[in-house]
This record gives C-alpha cells, sequence and structure tokens, in this order.
C-alpha cells in the first residue's frame, strides 16, 4: 500500500527519501533562486559581472572635437591665470606656462624625441578643455571644477594668442575657436602600408 514515501536505491539497500510533492517543491525553490540570483546579475551588467557606474562616473567622459558634450560653465583668461597658480599648473609648467620644468604649455614645436603636441598644434579647442578636465593636475586628475577647466582653457589659448583677453569660453564658444594649425590635419582614407602621415614631425635637434 502506498503511503506517501517513496523509495530509492542506495549502496543496494532501500531507503525512505522525498515525497514527490517536496521534491517538486524543492526543485522549483532553487528555479526560483537561481532565475533571481541571474536577474540581479543581469541587472548590474550584460554579462553578469561589475556593477552600475556611478553618477560620477558616468559624467567622465570623453568630449567630442565638436564640443557637443560640453557641460555648462564659463572661464576667462583671468580667471584661468588665478586657477592656474591656485591648484598647482604652475609648479610643473611653470608661472606663464613657458618656463617648466615639464612640458611647455605656451609655445613649443613638436617633437620626436618628447611625442608632445604643444596647445597650439591641437586641432580642436574642446580637446584641451577635456584633456585638462580629466588628466591635469597631474598629481590630483580630476580635481577642477568645469568652470576651472573653461578658465585654464581660456587662460592656454590666450597666452598662446589664440583668443582675446577678454574673450569668455564656454559650450558654446570654446568649439567655435579657430586652432591656428587646425589645417594641418586631414581626415586619413583608408589605410594601407605606403598610407603618409597626415601631418609632419620635424626631427629634435
Amino acid at each position: 500500500m502506498f503511503t506517501g514515501r517513496s523509495l530509492r536505491r542506495s549502496g543496494g539497500r532501500a531507503v525512505a527519501g522525498c515525497t514527490p510533492v517536496r521534491l517538486a517543491g524543492a526543485l522549483a525553490g532553487a528555479i526560483l533562486l537561481a532565475g533571481a540570483a541571474a536577474e540581479a546579475q543581469q541587472a548590474a551588467s550584460p554579462s553578469g559581472l561589475g556593477r552600475p557606474p556611478t553618477a560620477a562616473e558616468q559624467s567622465d567622459r570623453i568630449i567630442g572635437p565638436d564640443g557637443a558634450e560640453l557641460p555648462p560653465g564659463s572661464g576667462t583668461p583671468a580667471q584661468g591665470e588665478m586657477v592656474f597658480g591656485r591648484r598647482g599648473c604652475s609648479t610643473c609648467h611653470g608661472p606663464t606656462g613657458s618656463e617648466g620644468p615639464s612640458i611647455q604649455l605656451v609655445g613649443g614645436d613638436v617633437t620626436t624625441r618628447t611625442n608632445y603636441w604643444p596647445v597650439r598644434h591641437w586641432p580642436f579647442a574642446p580637446s584641451i578643455w577635456d584633456y585638462i578636465r580629466r588628466v591635469m593636475p597631474y598629481d590630483r586628475p580630476g580635481v577642477l571644477t568645469d568652470d576651472e577647466a573653461y578658465a585654464v582653457t581660456a587662460y592656454l589659448l590666450y597666452r598662446n594668442g589664440i583668443i582675446g583677453e577678454n574673450d569668455v569660453m564656454d559650450a558654446d564658444s570654446l568649439p567655435q575657436v579657430r586652432m591656428p594649425r587646425r589645417d594641418d590635419y586631414v581626415m586619413p582614407g583608408e589605410w594601407t602600408p605606403d598610407t603618409r602621415r597626415g601631418f609632419e614631425i620635424p626631427p629634435d635637434r
């Protein structure tokens, strides 16, 4: 007579096992737990690894050459001069950006020895803002506010004779700055082993 308890073989002996109802319930519970874990992982990322980015990480993105992603804020050369000293930029680049000991930000030439592009050789002004905002100062990258980054960018553009002393740099005006070496850069065609550089790097002397 069936008593609700099933028998299974283990080591040649009949032992009491789970009822079909209990076994089905345990399996259903395991499936639900596995599904919940997978859903939680999918919420973090498509691969189930890592975690969602924070708001600060989402805002830390590269600004394109057209400056379409530039944030609100503004700065003038005069403000940038104060930020340049207060934030320690002058410690590496000198009081006016040309003395060093680090790379020269005012004037300067491209060389093969340093693989260094002076500010006036950059093709797009928004890229200068982007680099300053994300990478500088060297020992504390990312500490500059958006306004401070606009101000330092304005200061360097002014010191290099690219904008006027009273010009205000912001999300609208910065993309309109015409960099003096812009025409040296051309959009490359399909690359082949014979493709030449779009610009010339004179040897360092």
